[in-house]
This record gives structure tokens, sequence and C-alpha cells, in this order.
């Protein structure tokens, strides 16, 4: 059998043709129609904050092991968009790995600017933090991950002390940081869009991950 053969039966790949032939079904959509639901068990729905998008899904791996941790992913959307549903097949694939996944919804524009879906991140982060013991069983190590708009979030709560610390919290308590895609250093603005997430001057330098990165910082990939 080739390579790779087995992960692409014919009931999977019925799947996959019948995404594909759904009406107005996203990519995002086709990749968890594809995604083995595993053996994780999911809380959907625990609220951080009290905005209906101040909310987060976890998924269990089915084993804990001692080296599990805890990822909480932020997704991108240029700061304008997403949903936390559409990436149920990353969290099925890392709590498959043995990892708690934690996915949470965040406030994005027009309702509010920068800074405050970077603060609902912290929210969300120091919620997590907050409730170790209760959700995971003992403290484990808590890695950020985003990807494109996601990333930019999760850089900034990894090198910009003063979002963890508005909750009681500690940047340095994060084992790591894993970024895909993420805007680090993205000024000048060019997009009139941009220019009004990013409202002004001192807004935009804040804005800028490169601008707080030092040796004191979590590991970052």
């Amino acid at each position: 059998m080739p390579a790779g053969a087995s992960r692409w039966s014919p009931a999977r790949l019925g799947v996959l043709l019948a995404a594909l032939l759904l009406g107005g079904c996203s990519a995002l959509d086709v990749v968890n129609a594809v995604t083995p639901a595993g053996d994780a068990a999911v809380t959907a729905g625990m609220a951080y904050g009290d905005h209906p998008r101040q909310q987060l899904d976890l998924d269990r791996p089915a084993t804990v092991s001692e080296q599990a941790a805890v990822i909480i992913f932020f997704y991108g959307g240029a700061w304008e968009g997403g949903e936390r549903a559409d990436y149920a097949f990353l969290a099925r694939r890392l709590a498959a790995a043995g990892h708690f996944v934690v996915v949470p919804d965040y406030r994005v524009y027009p309702e509010v600017r920068f800074p405050l879906f970077v603060e609902d991140g912290a929210r969300a982060t120091a919620w997590i933090m907050q409730r170790m013991n209760v959700l995971f069983g003992r403290p484990r190590p808590l890695f950020l991950m985003g990807h494109s708009a996601g990333a930019h979030i999760a850089m900034l709560l990894g090198v910009d002390a003063r979002y963890l610390q508005h909750y009681g919290r500690d940047n340095r308590q994060l084992a790591g940081i894993i970024g895909l895609a993420g805007p680090y250093d993205f000024l000048p603005l060019e997009s009139e869009r941009l220019r009004q997430i990013f409202a002004t001057a001192e807004q935009r330098r804040d804005s800028q991950p490169v601008n707080f990165a030092d040796a004191s910082d979590p590991p970052v990939l």
C-alpha cells in the first residue's frame, strides 16, 4: 500500500466529496469533516467573560500523561472574524497527541479595536491559569499558539507583560509561544482598515510585538 493510503479510506473520501459539494462549504469545513473526532472529551462554550464572544472550547486527551501540556490556540481572521468551532480539527489533532487544547473566541473589529482583542486573549489565558488544578488536575506547562492575527495576539501576550499583569499573572509563567504566519512588525499600516483597527499612533507602536522582544521572554517557535 502506498505511504499514506490508509489515511484516505473510501469512507473518508466520501465525506470529503460530500463536504465539497455542500453549498457554502469553506475549506475549514472540509478539514473538520475529514479530521477524525478521536476520543477526546470536549467541553464547549465555557465562559471566561460576560460577552457572547468571551467563550472557549476545551478538548481533553483520552489518556493524560505526565508530559501533557495545555495549549491555548488563537485563530486568525485579520482581527475582524473567526469562530472557535472552525478549528475543531486542530484541537482534535493536538488532543490526540496527548495535550489539553483551549480555543477561545475573542471580540473583533468593528465592535472593538486594538488592544481589546488582545485583552480578551489575556483574560482567557488568565482564566485558564487560575483553574489549572480544577481543569487539568495540576499545574501544567502552558503554551500560547496562534495563526496570523491569532499569532499576533499570542505573541503580544508573551512579550508585553502588561496584559497578563492586569490579571495578576506573569508572562514568564508561560512555557512558550508558537506563532504561525504571524505579523509581528507591520508598520507602516498600508490599508485604511488596519488604520481603523489600530487607531492611534501610540497604539500602533504598542501593537508591534517586535517592540517588546527581549531576553526575558518565554521561548518562541
